[in-house]
């Protein structure tokens, strides 16, 4: 109760954050199971429009031409992997394709939902405090989950060295990612991350070519390279932006000094910053 107290945000919006997080990554990761790895990468990509049309209403970022020539590049890039891979046998259709690309769509638009509120937060309070808030309640909705959906799951795994290594080298992957994820929403903001993840799908390409071994189209090289492109230009800034935002940081800092000057300036403020109560009955009244 007394942590409850302290939050900088209410604890049960941290709960819907955490239910609308788990279940994004289940729903994505049950699409596996009904459909092709080519239709997750491509589907998936639902959650950068999702994601800029949320920060537009809801954070009321701006977007340019600029910026939306970026997304497009980077889609294209990602466009270009798929076409690459067109008789690959990763492509071949899942027990039920349609069931798993609905998966993707819905766990793509939760994707958005759980970034762009995140961003919210890292904003708004701090994201230690975000970070912990979403591990407590991810933790427990997710073992209520599995212990109702995933019971024969469980009981039906052997485990052993093959099926635990796996499962320990995802959670710690996971572990970074949801580590460094408020760091980069809080510079970069929600699309900016959306975008980067579709570099993901380039880096499998290396694992492919160095830890497989297989061979790969040289369109892959190309996808990547302008799917950089489009992340370069979509964060790029102008000199004339890069300006305005050191002016409004000196007049930040201006204003905050002016303040500081005014008050020293007050009679009965004293060196240790304390007005007297004869004087400033308004201040004391306040200190309260």
């Amino acid at each position: 109760m007394f942590c409850a107290l302290l939050l900088q945000i209410k604890w049960y919006y941290y709960l819907l954050f955490g239910i609308i997080d788990v279940e994004a990554n289940y729903i994505v990761v049950k699409a596996y199971q009904y459909t092709s790895l080519t239709s997750v990468m491509l589907l998936d990509c639902w959650s950068i429009p999702c994601v800029i049309v949320l920060t537009w209403l809801f954070l009321k970022t701006k977007y340019g031409l600029r910026k939306f020539i970026g997304v497009g590049v980077c889609v294209a890039g990602l466009v270009l992997v798929i076409f690459s891979d067109v008789h690959a046998s990763d492509r071949a259709k899942g027990p039920n394709p349609l069931k798993g690309d609905l998966f993707v769509i819905g766990g793509s638009m939760l994707y958005a939902v759980s970034n762009v509120t995140e961003e919210y937060f890292v904003k708004k309070s701090n994201r230690v405090e975000v970070m912990a808030m979403l591990g407590v309640f991810g933790a427990i909705i997710s073992g209520i989950q599995i212990s109702i959906l995933e019971r024969q799951e469980l009981r039906s795994t052997h485990w052993n060295a093959g099926a635990l290594f796996p499962f320990i080298g995802f959670a710690l992957a996971m572990f970074l990612f949801y580590s460094t994820v408020p760091i980069i929403l809080k510079i970069c903001g929600a699309t900016m991350l959306n975008l980067s993840l579709l570099t993901s799908d380039m880096w499998a390409v290396l694992i492919r070519i160095f830890a497989y071994h297989e061979k790969v189209d040289w369109m892959y090289f190309v996808a990547f390279a302008g799917t950089a492109i489009g992340l370069v230009i979509y964060s790029y800034k102008g000199k004339k932006k890069i300006a305005e935002e050191n002016t409004q940081v000196t007049e930040a800092g201006d204003e905050e000094a002016a303040t500081g000057n005014r008050t020293a300036q007050v009679p009965g403020v004293g060196d240790d910053g304390a007005a007297s109560n004869k004087e400033f009955p308004s201040a004391a009244t306040s200190s309260r």
